[in-house]
């Protein structure tokens, strides 16, 4: 009886520790755009790729494209 209750105060203090990170965003709005139109440029810029439509700079992402300013 001792060893179970020694296991679940175990594993109560384990679960209070999360595995989320905080992320902080100045702006609150996101844009996403599903799929990309046909006249778009793919810019590089330190290595990463961007692709470039409308005046804005464009990430891919499993949703979608997200505006990102390079």
């Amino acid at each position: 009886m001792r060893t179970l209750i020694i296991i679940l105060g175990t594993v109560c203090v384990i679960s209070l520790n999360s595995c989320a990170t905080r992320v902080r965003t100045t702006n609150a709005q996101v844009t996403i755009v599903k799929k990309r139109p046909a006249h778009y440029k793919i810019v590089k810029v330190k290595g990463k790729r961007y692709y470039f439509w409308n005046g804005r700079h464009y990430q891919k992402t499993k949703r979608g494209y997200v505006v990102v300013r390079v």
